[in-house]
């Protein structure tokens, strides 16, 4: 495993914790192409790692990407083909932010050559690790869960409509999971009225979800997509962490992760 590109915690029990944009290093050579605004990396899903470091405890694993996602996006197919046709998306290598406004400055959007360069760069040694993993945990225990972790601003108009419920439950509209596993977490999420939530709502799965989720296969696959109103106070600069907001949603957190690792594909 390369990690100047990725970190991996490996665990004991079938699940494994991705969280593909949490990065915030942009290679020096790269940002002096950028409008000075990117250097911020507003659109990284912040302090996901933080949030999720709990995890390890609890014998999953859980693999961090270092670099952002204005680098490449890690979870948007090689291809670039759009995760949601027919709305507004953002590409493998971004060129806007999720504002709408362009990320490059003026003529310095990467071409087709540089793209392919990143994706043997950043992206393939991030998914190789990725599916190695899966490949352990289900060779180890029989089956493998994947659970993507992603967060984001609860409002931006340029990517869709109103304000986001706070948990989205993805799970390609129950084709990446068993129906016994996305039953089960939908009902953990039911079963509270702390946060409101939705199961393949907007936010269905993206790459990582849909192509890795092959119930078929024995690996199940589910994405969360959390609002930063969860566990930050202000969904603003300076983007800071807020520990009592993160201690209130991380018990929700907790039962999502306990019912993954006693789910069995036999019921038992």
């Amino acid at each position: 495993m390369n990690e100047s590109v990725c970190t991996l915690h490996r665990g004991t029990t079938p699940l494994l914790v991705s969280v593909p944009h949490v990065g915030t290093t942009i290679p020096g050579a790269l940002q002096p192409r950028l409008h000075p605004r990117a250097l911020q990396t507003e659109d990284a899903d912040w302090h996901l790692d933080r949030l999720y470091a709990f995890v390890r405890d609890c014998g999953a694993s859980l693999i961090v990407p270092r670099h952002a996602r204005y680098v490449i996006d890690l979870n948007r197919p090689p291809e670039n083909a759009p995760m949601y046709p027919g709305v507004n998306n953002t590409e493998l290598c971004p060129t806007r932010f999720f504002t709408g406004e362009p990320l490059y400055r003026e003529g310095q959007a990467p071409d087709a050559a540089e793209v392919a360069q990143r994706i043997d760069t950043f992206w393939r040694p991030y998914h190789d690790a990725l599916r190695g993993e899966l490949d352990r945990l289900r060779a180890a225990h029989g089956h493998a869960i994947l659970f993507d972790g992603h967060s984001i601003k609860s409002e931006l108009p340029w990517l869709f409509d109103g304000q986001l419920p706070d948990l989205n439950l993805g799970t390609a509209d129950g084709a990446s999971c068993a129906a016994t596993l996305r039953r089960a977490l939908a009902e953990v999420l039911a079963g509270q009225s702390r946060y409101t939530q939705v199961v393949d709502g907007r936010f269905k799965g993206g790459h990582i979800t849909r192509h890795y989720g092959r119930p078929g296969e024995g690996v199940h696959a589910v994405q969360l997509e959390m609002c930063w109103r969860c566990y930050m106070a202000d969904e603003s600069p300076p983007y800071a962490y807020d520990e009592a907001r993160a201690a209130e949603v991380r018990p929700l957190l907790q039962r999502l992760v306990d019912v993954m690792q006693a789910w069995r594909p036999d019921g038992r």
